[in-house]
């Protein structure tokens, strides 16, 4: 015989129950774009002024972009800096709500080289972009999962570039 159980729970006095909210996907890719300096990693990052918020370059893809190119073309706008994809990094998923929506998000990263640009000619998105060494970034980012990241791509470019 099967048996079911009730469970009732009750509410603490003024607590409410938040409304089932639609949930949509939503997809962005970026770059850690990377360079030796002394003999130190150095990787670019941006950052606003207010809030302080420091992150990685990434955006949305534009319609019928593939991945790449979106990272590509995402590293140039907000950085300045044109980026050539070395490999393929791990991606990062989170969620967050907008608009009594709630997204669940995937975000494709690339390693990537400096071949061009400079950071002065980066869009209005952010206030300032750096290059910093991978401990500055460590202290600076706002998110977890990007500096594990980071960490992650400096280890990859070590190896790949055997220094």
């Amino acid at each position: 015989m099967v048996g079911c159980t009730t469970i009732h729970i009750r509410l603490p006095s003024g607590a409410t129950v938040l409304p089932r909210l639609p949930i949509k996907r939503a997809v962005s890719a970026g770059g850690i774009v990377y360079r030796w300096n002394d003999g130190e990693i150095e990787v670019l990052i941006c950052g606003q002024r207010e809030p302080e918020i420091w992150g990685l370059p990434k955006g949305t893809p534009a319609r019928g972009e593939q991945i790449e190119e979106t990272a590509r073309r995402e590293v140039r706008e907000e950085t300045g800096v044109e980026g050539a994809i070395v490999e393929s990094l791990n991606s990062i998923h989170y969620w967050f709500t907008r608009n009594g929506v709630r997204f669940s998000k995937t975000v494709y990263y690339f390693l990537m080289v400096p071949v061009g640009g400079d950071i002065s000619l980066h869009d209005h998105e952010y206030d300032v972009v750096r290059w910093v060494s991978v401990r500055e970034a460590a202290a600076r980012l706002s998110y977890g999962n990007e500096v594990e990241l980071v960490r992650k791509a400096a280890g990859m470019a070590r190896k790949k570039d055997r220094r």
